[in-house]
C-alpha cells in the first residue's frame, strides 16, 4: 500500500535544480533523507540516522532521531545555498517520525 500512495505522490511532486526533493525514507532501525534533483537525477545533500555525528547522540530511530536527520539536512541544503524544498513523504502517513523530521527541518530553514 506504501508503494502505491508513493507513486501516486510522485505523480505530483518533482524536484528541480531550484527547488529539489526533500524525499524521506525510513526503516524499523533507522531513517533517512535526501535532497533530490530529479531533472538529473542527482542526491545533492544527504542524512540518515547511520552517520556517526546522530548515531552518538540517539539509541534508536525514534522522535528525537528524525529531529535530528531534519536539523542536519536543513543544515546541510543551506550550504549548498538550497532554501525551498519540495516534501516527498514517500507514502507513509504524516505524523509521528516523518512530521517531526519535517519540522525540524522547518525549524533549521528550509521552506516548504
Amino acid at each position: 500500500m506504501r508503494k502505491k500512495r508513493h507513486l501516486r505522490i510522485r505523480r505530483k511532486v518533482v524536484g528541480t535544480p531550484a527547488r529539489p526533493r526533500l524525499c524521506v525514507y525510513k526503516s524499523l532501525r533507522h531513517i533517512y533523507a535526501q535532497l533530490i534533483d530529479d531533472s538529473c537525477g542527482h542526491t545533492l545533500a544527504a542524512a540518515s540516522t547511520l552517520e556517526p555525528e546522530v548515531r552518538e547522540k540517539i539509541k534508536g530511530a525514534d522522535l528525537e532521531a528524525a529531529r535530528l536527520v531534519g536539523k542536519l539536512i536543513a543544515q546541510r541544503a543551506l550550504e549548498k545555498g538550497i532554501r525551498e524544498v519540495v516534501f516527498d513523504r514517500a507514502g507513509y502517513p504524516y505524523h509521528g517520525k516523518v512530521r517531526a523530521l519535517a519540522e525540524a527541518a522547518r525549524e533549521g530553514g528550509l521552506i516548504f
